[in-house]
């Protein structure tokens, strides 16, 4: 095992796609670390000092001094978005009403962009997709669960969706150009689109047996996964709120930041 002293100096190492399984980090110096993209499950801390850490992603069964967060995080999520708690339900009528509320939510968080200086749609915070980034995902999640997943289209991609980081070497063979630019009427016209979609597999799916295994899921599922019908179908509800929460934080510090430099 490598193992590294105080005669050491790592500050500003930047460490991508290295299998740390194991790693022990003891009396070690990380102000200002951050993980981006990282997998920590069973991570152990003890004694850690995380004042104003800054956390985001999947924390089930994470445990703060002994205490299981994730139900406290959700209660709290659930309260500040109304409506989020229903995008995992089988009713589609509730699902239905959950990604009502989100697309409402993203309304007003799209008019508050517009009221800031021109181009802040497009502006990226420590290294975060920008609001117009992340409605390409949004896109793409749409391509992937919907047209490709729940109505079998094989061409099922917009060229300018733009995927989650461990799938960006597989997009070109779906026709996805990452190094496209499209318009920001271009995306929000294509995201337009693919919400009408969803709206009309939701009529469509009415009277149906939804708790059926979906045909098939999106091209990054492991082989041999199976979803239920309406678990697909949720997805686009539960990634509108998701992405949501982290363009609006992203926004209030952009904010934060610009009235400091005044």
């Amino acid at each position: 095992m490598t193992r590294f002293g105080p005669d050491d100096d790592l500050r500003g190492a930047e460490f991508v796609e290295a299998d740390m399984t194991s790693a022990r980090f003891r009396l070690a110096r990380l102000d200002g670390v951050r993980f981006d993209q990282s997998f920590m499950p069973g991570a152990v801390m003890r004694g850690v000092d995380l004042t104003d850490a800054d956390l985001d992603g999947e924390i089930t069964g994470l445990r703060v001094n002994g205490v299981d967060v994730a139900p406290l995080v959700e209660a709290e999520l659930n309260r500040r978005y109304p409506g989020r708690d229903r995008a995992r339900s089988a009713d589609l009528g509730e699902q239905r009403a959950s990604l009502d509320g989100a697309l409402r939510a993203w309304d007003a968080h799209l008019e508050r962009v517009s009221t800031m200086p021109a181009g802040t749609v497009d502006v990226s915070v420590d290294g975060e997709w920008s609001t117009a980034q992340t409605l390409r995902h949004l896109v793409f999640a749409m391509d992937g669960w919907i047209r490709y997943g729940l109505r079998g289209i094989d061409d099922a991609f917009w060229y300018a969706g733009l995927p989650f980081t461990e799938y960006e070497p597989e997009v070109a063979a779906l026709g996805v150009d990452l190094a496209a630019e499209p318009t920001l009427e271009e995306t929000l016209a294509a995201h337009a689109d693919r919400v009408a979609q969803v709206y009309t597999l939701y009529d469509d799916l009415a009277g149906t047996d939804v708790t059926a295994d979906a045909p098939r899921l999106p091209p990054w599922a492991p082989e041999g996964t199976t979803r239920a019908v309406h678990q697909s179908l949720g997805v686009v509800a539960r990634e509108h709120w998701a992405h949501l929460q982290f363009a609006e934080r992203d926004l209030t510090t952009l904010t934060g930041r610009s009235r400091e430099a005044r």
